[in-house]
């Protein structure tokens, strides 16, 4: 298997219930862990494993993370997937920017996670067109979401793992559904049910910064890593 280039998607849309009041005037993706943006992490992160073209979905308050990175940041060029007139959720999102992902594998994060996984070793071709980053099953998701059969994602298991929102997908999988809005998880059923997904199991830095809570948290270990 030899490294190719890919282009990242940062799903950052979604309007952060759970961390209200924080993000009713800042999108969650903008809150700073460590004196710097979610987002901004992540840009780094992918910056320095070598992607340079980002495509990153916008919703609830777009306006302000267009504002905050413009169209660079650093050595990633980036792509706005606008959702402003209605959120897709993630499969139709994914559907929404297939233009501005072109052909072939991309790397997939989510906007709302606090990691240190290092994306470089996603940069490999796979027989399979999908690959899935799982992790131990944090407190607030004891039951996880799938297995892990060698290298291949299965849907059931004694051990299950939760699905880091850490993935790359090829767009082929994407051509037959329209853009509509759609969540990914049950896509990701049907393609780990017919044997097209490989997985790994991550047990580095990763949170969820879902709640102001678990904000704090990663604020609390970045301050005292």
């Amino acid at each position: 298997m030899g490294t190719i280039a890919m282009r990242a998607m940062i799903l950052a849309a979604g309007r952060g219930e759970r961390l209200r009041p924080l993000t009713d005037h800042t999108p969650k993706p903008l809150l700073e862990v460590g004196g710097k943006a979610l987002i901004v992490h992540h840009l780094e992160a992918l910056a320095a494993a070598g992607i340079r073209e980002v495509v990153i979905n916008i919703g609830h308050l777009g306006g302000a993370i267009v504002a905050a990175l413009g169209d660079n940041h650093g050595a990633c060029r980036i792509h706005y997937s606008d959702e402003r007139d209605g959120i897709l959720e993630t499969g139709g999102a994914i559907v929404h920017a297939l233009p501005l992902l072109g052909d072939g594998p991309f790397l997939l994060v989510n906007a709302d996670i606090f990691t240190d996984f290092p994306w470089a070793s996603l940069l490999q071709s796979d027989d399979r067109p999908a690959h899935l980053v799982l992790v131990p099953n944090p407190p607030q998701h004891p039951q996880g979401d799938f297995a892990l059969s060698g290298a291949r994602v299965a849907l059931d298991a004694e051990h299950r793992h939760t699905y880091a929102g850490i993935a790359r997908l090829h767009t082929d999988l994407f051509h037959a559904y329209p853009a509509l809005r759609a969540p990914l998880a049950p896509w990701l059923r049907q393609w780990i049910a017919a044997g097209q997904v490989s997985g790994s199991l991550y047990r580095g830095t990763w949170l969820d910064v879902g709640t102001a809570e678990r904000l704090q948290a990663a604020r609390a270990w970045y301050t005292e890593k």
